[in-house]
């Protein structure tokens, strides 16, 4: 797997997002922001999640996604409980992942991270397939963008604490770490 000159990675599903803005001129990808998303919450598998992306998602279908309804959000991918992977955004546009957000005194997270989302809930295991292909996804970015550093990969809550806990306590950092070759002591 390789982020390919157009800043979308080879063999991964393409769906466009509109939810995403260019980079600011001076903003490189220096950040890498794990999350957490499923649609209705605690529910794998249903669409939702590519259909929240390309505004297209029936927030009347399901009571318990009422405060969804003209939100525009996106992510650059999406790696489902399968491992399978949808990019929304190319890496070089900023895609809506992180809200109001700060990390190492920069605010505006999404003008220099890039978001990855995968389907799970704070308080459910991620799967071998979503782990394995989070590492290649990882690999691939590290070699692609230089300012993306192993010290620059977080979870959603540590750039916005008080609003956010994804991906959740049950993310094998410690494993996911040590398979790229990080100490996460």
């Amino acid at each position: 797997m390789q982020v390919n000159k157009d800043h979308w990675l080879s063999r991964v599903r393409r769906r466009p997002s509109p939810n995403c803005a260019p980079r600011p001129v001076d903003q490189e990808v220096a950040l890498l922001v794990i999350h957490n998303i499923s649609l209705p919450p605690g529910r794998f598998g249903t669409g939702m999640v590519e259909a929240l992306f390309q505004n297209q998602l029936d927030t009347v279908s399901d009571p318990a996604l009422a405060d969804l309804a003209g939100v525009r959000v996106s992510a650059h991918l999406f790696v489902d409980r399968r491992g399978r992977t949808t990019q929304f955004v190319p890496f070089n546009e900023a895609a809506w992942h992180a809200g109001v957000s700060s990390w190492r005194g920069r605010s505006h997270c999404n003008d220099f991270a890039i978001g990855i989302e995968l389907e799970g809930t704070d308080d459910k295991p991620y799967t071998k397939a979503q782990y394995r292909r989070l590492l290649l996804i990882t690999r691939a970015l590290l070699a692609r963008y230089p300012r993306l550093s192993p010290e620059a990969i977080v979870g959603h809550l540590e750039i916005a604490p008080d609003r956010k806990t994804d991906p959740g306590r049950l993310f094998d950092w410690a494993g996911y770490l040590s398979e790229l070759g990080i100490n996460s002591a």
